[in-house]
Protein backbone atom coordinates (compact mmCIF):
# COMPACT_ATOMS: atom_id res chain seq x y z
CA UNK A 1 0.00 0.00 0.00
CA UNK A 2 2.57 2.47 0.97
CA UNK A 3 4.55 2.51 -2.33
CA UNK A 4 1.61 2.84 -4.62
CA UNK A 5 0.81 6.11 -1.97
CA UNK A 6 4.66 7.15 -2.94
CA UNK A 7 4.13 6.68 -6.36
CA UNK A 8 0.91 8.75 -6.50
CA UNK A 9 2.68 11.59 -4.23
CA UNK A 10 5.41 11.48 -6.47
CA UNK A 11 3.42 11.50 -9.88
CA UNK A 12 0.59 13.43 -7.99
CA UNK A 13 2.96 16.44 -6.65
CA UNK A 14 4.39 16.83 -10.27
CA UNK A 15 1.64 16.84 -12.54
CA UNK A 16 -0.22 19.12 -10.13
CA UNK A 17 2.35 21.45 -10.39
CA UNK A 18 2.41 21.64 -13.59
CA UNK A 19 -1.16 22.32 -14.01
CA UNK A 20 -1.22 24.83 -11.26
CA UNK A 21 1.76 26.69 -13.83
CA UNK A 22 -1.15 26.23 -16.57
CA UNK A 23 0.74 23.89 -18.64
CA UNK A 24 -0.81 21.65 -21.08
CA UNK A 25 -0.89 18.00 -19.71
CA UNK A 26 -1.88 17.03 -23.28
CA UNK A 27 1.93 18.04 -24.33
CA UNK A 28 3.00 15.47 -21.75
CA UNK A 29 1.27 12.21 -23.66
CA UNK A 30 4.16 11.49 -26.06
CA UNK A 31 3.50 7.90 -27.07
CA UNK A 32 6.76 7.88 -28.74
CA UNK A 33 8.76 9.05 -26.13
CA UNK A 34 7.26 6.59 -23.93
CA UNK A 35 8.28 4.01 -26.48
CA UNK A 36 11.96 5.11 -26.84
CA UNK A 37 12.86 5.58 -23.62
CA UNK A 38 10.76 2.05 -22.69
CA UNK A 39 11.82 0.01 -24.97
CA UNK A 40 15.26 1.09 -24.47
CA UNK A 41 15.57 0.46 -21.08
CA UNK A 42 14.11 -3.00 -21.31
CA UNK A 43 15.94 -3.65 -24.09
CA UNK A 44 19.06 -3.34 -22.10
CA UNK A 45 17.79 -5.06 -19.40
CA UNK A 46 17.20 -8.34 -21.31
CA UNK A 47 21.09 -7.71 -22.70
CA UNK A 48 21.79 -7.67 -19.46
CA UNK A 49 20.47 -10.35 -17.30
CA UNK A 50 20.66 -14.09 -18.31
CA UNK A 51 17.24 -15.42 -18.47
CA UNK A 52 17.67 -16.58 -14.69
CA UNK A 53 18.26 -13.75 -13.40
CA UNK A 54 15.70 -12.22 -16.03
CA UNK A 55 12.80 -14.14 -14.05
CA UNK A 56 14.44 -13.20 -10.39
CA UNK A 57 13.90 -9.48 -11.58
CA UNK A 58 9.90 -10.45 -12.59
CA UNK A 59 9.20 -11.96 -9.67
CA UNK A 60 10.97 -9.54 -7.08
CA UNK A 61 8.70 -6.65 -8.41
CA UNK A 62 5.10 -7.86 -6.76
CA UNK A 63 7.36 -7.72 -2.98
CA UNK A 64 7.27 -3.72 -3.89
CA UNK A 65 3.57 -3.68 -3.30
CA UNK A 66 2.61 -6.63 -1.08
CA UNK A 67 3.32 -6.27 2.50
CA UNK A 68 6.30 -6.91 4.29
CA UNK A 69 7.75 -10.50 4.54
CA UNK A 70 9.01 -9.82 8.38
CA UNK A 71 7.10 -8.78 11.44
CA UNK A 72 7.31 -9.22 14.96
CA UNK A 73 5.08 -12.62 15.02
CA UNK A 74 7.15 -13.85 12.72
CA UNK A 75 10.13 -13.09 14.28
CA UNK A 76 8.34 -14.94 17.59
CA UNK A 77 7.24 -17.67 15.47
CA UNK A 78 10.89 -18.28 14.42
CA UNK A 79 12.39 -18.14 17.98
CA UNK A 80 9.61 -20.35 19.19
CA UNK A 81 10.32 -22.84 16.44
CA UNK A 82 14.13 -23.01 17.30
CA UNK A 83 13.24 -22.82 21.28
CA UNK A 84 11.09 -26.56 20.65
CA UNK A 85 13.66 -27.88 18.29
CA UNK A 86 16.35 -27.50 20.76
CA UNK A 87 14.13 -28.16 23.69
CA UNK A 88 13.39 -31.89 22.13
CA UNK A 89 17.01 -32.14 21.22
CA UNK A 90 18.15 -31.58 24.87
CA UNK A 91 15.54 -34.24 26.08
CA UNK A 92 15.40 -36.58 23.59
CA UNK A 93 19.15 -36.53 21.66
CA UNK A 94 19.99 -35.20 18.55
CA UNK A 95 18.77 -38.37 16.58
CA UNK A 96 14.95 -37.08 17.91
CA UNK A 97 14.55 -34.26 15.30
CA UNK A 98 16.24 -36.10 11.99
CA UNK A 99 12.79 -36.77 10.97
CA UNK A 100 11.62 -33.28 11.60
CA UNK A 101 14.63 -31.59 9.79
CA UNK A 102 14.01 -34.70 7.06
CA UNK A 103 9.97 -33.72 6.18
CA UNK A 104 9.00 -30.62 7.95
CA UNK A 105 6.04 -30.36 6.44
CA UNK A 106 4.44 -33.27 8.39
CA UNK A 107 6.66 -32.34 11.49
CA UNK A 108 4.31 -30.98 14.20
CA UNK A 109 7.06 -28.95 15.35
CA UNK A 110 7.13 -27.13 11.56
CA UNK A 111 3.39 -27.55 11.60
CA UNK A 112 2.62 -25.18 13.86
CA UNK A 113 4.21 -22.54 12.32
CA UNK A 114 2.91 -22.19 8.70
CA UNK A 115 4.85 -19.19 7.87
CA UNK A 116 7.78 -20.37 8.60
CA UNK A 117 6.89 -22.84 6.29
CA UNK A 118 5.91 -20.62 3.60
CA UNK A 119 9.56 -19.21 3.72
CA UNK A 120 11.23 -21.77 1.27
CA UNK A 121 14.72 -20.10 2.22
CA UNK A 122 14.48 -19.92 5.78
CA UNK A 123 12.82 -23.51 5.94
CA UNK A 124 16.19 -24.70 4.09
CA UNK A 125 18.25 -22.45 6.26
CA UNK A 126 16.97 -24.09 9.29
CA UNK A 127 17.29 -27.75 8.28
CA UNK A 128 20.53 -27.55 6.69
CA UNK A 129 22.55 -26.41 9.54
CA UNK A 130 20.58 -28.60 12.05
CA UNK A 131 21.71 -31.42 10.41
CA UNK A 132 25.39 -30.18 10.19
CA UNK A 133 24.72 -29.89 13.70
CA UNK A 134 23.41 -33.52 14.16
CA UNK A 135 26.12 -35.20 12.44
CA UNK A 136 28.85 -33.77 14.76
CA UNK A 137 29.98 -30.58 13.35
CA UNK A 138 32.04 -28.62 15.46
CA UNK A 139 30.68 -25.07 16.49
CA UNK A 140 33.58 -22.99 15.24
CA UNK A 141 33.04 -25.38 11.20
CA UNK A 142 29.11 -24.91 11.87
CA UNK A 143 29.50 -20.84 11.97
CA UNK A 144 32.40 -20.77 8.99
CA UNK A 145 29.37 -23.57 7.20
CA UNK A 146 26.70 -20.98 7.70
CA UNK A 147 29.03 -17.72 6.94
CA UNK A 148 29.83 -18.89 3.90
CA UNK A 149 25.97 -19.44 3.29
CA UNK A 150 24.87 -16.38 3.93
CA UNK A 151 27.35 -14.72 2.48
CA UNK A 152 25.97 -16.16 -1.05
CA UNK A 153 22.43 -15.22 -0.16
CA UNK A 154 23.05 -11.85 0.33
CA UNK A 155 25.19 -11.99 -3.13
CA UNK A 156 21.97 -13.40 -4.70
CA UNK A 157 19.23 -11.36 -3.62
CA UNK A 158 21.46 -7.72 -3.80
CA UNK A 159 21.30 -8.53 -7.69
CA UNK A 160 17.53 -7.77 -9.25
CA UNK A 161 17.98 -4.20 -7.11
CA UNK A 162 21.07 -3.75 -8.40
CA UNK A 163 19.80 -3.84 -11.75
CA UNK A 164 17.35 -2.08 -11.09
CA UNK A 165 19.03 0.66 -10.04
CA UNK A 166 21.29 0.84 -12.69
CA UNK A 167 18.87 1.18 -15.41
CA UNK A 168 17.08 3.58 -13.71
CA UNK A 169 20.47 5.60 -13.93
CA UNK A 170 20.19 4.88 -17.22
CA UNK A 171 16.90 6.51 -18.16
CA UNK A 172 17.85 10.09 -18.20
CA UNK A 173 20.56 9.35 -20.97
CA UNK A 174 17.46 7.18 -22.68
CA UNK A 175 15.70 10.89 -21.92
CA UNK A 176 18.40 12.65 -24.26
CA UNK A 177 18.69 10.09 -26.84
CA UNK A 178 14.49 10.89 -26.87
CA UNK A 179 14.69 14.43 -27.24
CA UNK A 180 17.84 14.52 -29.42
CA UNK A 181 15.74 12.71 -31.83
CA UNK A 182 12.66 15.16 -31.58
CA UNK A 183 15.00 17.94 -31.88
CA UNK A 184 16.28 16.07 -35.47
CA UNK A 185 12.51 15.61 -36.26
CA UNK A 186 11.78 19.53 -35.98
CA UNK A 187 14.86 20.86 -37.23
CA UNK A 188 13.55 19.21 -40.44
CA UNK A 189 10.21 21.58 -39.92
CA UNK A 190 11.90 24.79 -39.77
CA UNK A 191 9.92 25.99 -43.21
CA UNK A 192 6.60 25.63 -40.55
CA UNK A 193 4.67 27.96 -38.45
CA UNK A 194 6.12 29.29 -34.97
CA UNK A 195 3.46 27.37 -33.42
CA UNK A 196 4.35 24.00 -34.56
CA UNK A 197 8.24 24.22 -34.10
CA UNK A 198 7.36 25.18 -30.71
CA UNK A 199 5.02 21.64 -30.24
CA UNK A 200 7.98 19.84 -31.79
CA UNK A 201 10.58 21.02 -29.24
CA UNK A 202 8.30 20.93 -26.55
CA UNK A 203 7.09 17.37 -27.07
CA UNK A 204 11.08 17.06 -27.71
CA UNK A 205 11.63 17.96 -24.11
CA UNK A 206 9.32 15.63 -22.80
CA UNK A 207 11.76 12.77 -23.67
CA UNK A 208 14.43 14.64 -21.08
CA UNK A 209 11.45 15.01 -18.74
CA UNK A 210 10.36 11.20 -18.59
CA UNK A 211 14.20 9.93 -18.51
CA UNK A 212 14.54 11.80 -15.24
CA UNK A 213 11.07 11.15 -13.66
CA UNK A 214 11.40 7.36 -14.12
CA UNK A 215 14.87 7.46 -12.74
CA UNK A 216 14.46 9.29 -9.65
CA UNK A 217 10.68 9.40 -9.14
CA UNK A 218 10.21 5.65 -9.76
CA UNK A 219 13.15 3.30 -10.31
CA UNK A 220 15.10 4.09 -8.32
CA UNK A 221 12.89 3.97 -5.23
CA UNK A 222 11.77 0.84 -5.93
CA UNK A 223 15.15 -0.53 -6.58
CA UNK A 224 16.13 1.07 -2.77
CA UNK A 225 12.55 -0.62 -1.59
CA UNK A 226 13.82 -4.14 -2.44
CA UNK A 227 17.23 -3.80 -1.10
CA UNK A 228 15.84 -3.21 2.47
CA UNK A 229 13.46 -5.69 1.85
CA UNK A 230 16.10 -7.84 1.33
CA UNK A 231 18.14 -6.63 4.00
CA UNK A 232 15.12 -7.32 6.47
CA UNK A 233 14.60 -11.23 5.64
CA UNK A 234 18.43 -11.50 5.75
CA UNK A 235 18.16 -11.10 9.28
CA UNK A 236 15.67 -13.16 9.88
CA UNK A 237 18.50 -16.27 8.50
CA UNK A 238 21.40 -14.16 10.72
CA UNK A 239 19.23 -14.42 13.83
CA UNK A 240 18.76 -18.49 13.23
CA UNK A 241 22.45 -18.32 12.73
CA UNK A 242 22.77 -17.11 16.17
CA UNK A 243 21.00 -19.02 17.82
CA UNK A 244 21.92 -22.40 16.37
CA UNK A 245 25.22 -21.57 16.83
CA UNK A 246 24.71 -20.40 20.47
CA UNK A 247 22.84 -23.68 20.99
CA UNK A 248 25.58 -25.78 19.57
CA UNK A 249 28.14 -24.25 21.88
CA UNK A 250 26.32 -25.74 25.02
CA UNK A 251 24.01 -22.67 26.05
CA UNK A 252 20.13 -23.76 27.19
CA UNK A 253 17.83 -23.57 24.61
CA UNK A 254 15.73 -20.18 25.96
CA UNK A 255 19.18 -18.18 26.18
CA UNK A 256 20.33 -19.75 22.86
CA UNK A 257 17.00 -18.26 20.93
CA UNK A 258 17.59 -14.84 23.27
CA UNK A 259 21.12 -14.62 20.91
CA UNK A 260 18.89 -14.65 18.05
CA UNK A 261 16.24 -12.25 19.38
CA UNK A 262 19.49 -9.86 19.75
CA UNK A 263 20.23 -9.72 16.15
CA UNK A 264 16.60 -8.61 14.82
CA UNK A 265 16.29 -5.28 13.70
CA UNK A 266 14.19 -3.25 17.00
CA UNK A 267 11.06 -3.07 14.95
CA UNK A 268 10.14 -6.61 14.77
CA UNK A 269 12.59 -7.65 17.50
CA UNK A 270 10.05 -9.29 20.27
CA UNK A 271 10.99 -7.71 23.52
CA UNK A 272 12.93 -10.07 26.71
CA UNK A 273 9.25 -10.24 27.74
CA UNK A 274 6.95 -10.96 24.68
CA UNK A 275 9.77 -13.92 24.60
CA UNK A 276 9.85 -15.49 27.49
CA UNK A 277 6.01 -15.17 27.64
CA UNK A 278 5.86 -17.12 24.09
CA UNK A 279 7.67 -19.60 25.62
CA UNK A 280 5.66 -19.88 28.76
CA UNK A 281 2.74 -20.38 26.32
CA UNK A 282 4.11 -23.26 24.53
CA UNK A 283 5.63 -25.33 27.52
CA UNK A 284 1.70 -24.64 29.06
CA UNK A 285 0.93 -26.29 26.22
Amino acid sequence: MFPVIGILIVFGAIIGGYVLEEGNVYILFQPAEFLIIGGAAIGSIVLTCPPKLLSQIVRSIPKVFGGSNTSKQLSLDLLTLLYNIFTKIRKEGLLAVEKDIEEPEKSPLFKTYPQILKDHHLTTFIRDNLRLFVIGLKPMELEEMMELELESHHEEVAVPPSVILKVGDSLPGFGIVAAVLGVTIVMGKMGESPEVIGHGIAAALVGTFLGILLCYGLFAPIGNHLEHKARDETKLLEATKASILAFAKGLAPQMAVEAGRRVLFSDVRPTFGELEEALRKKKAA
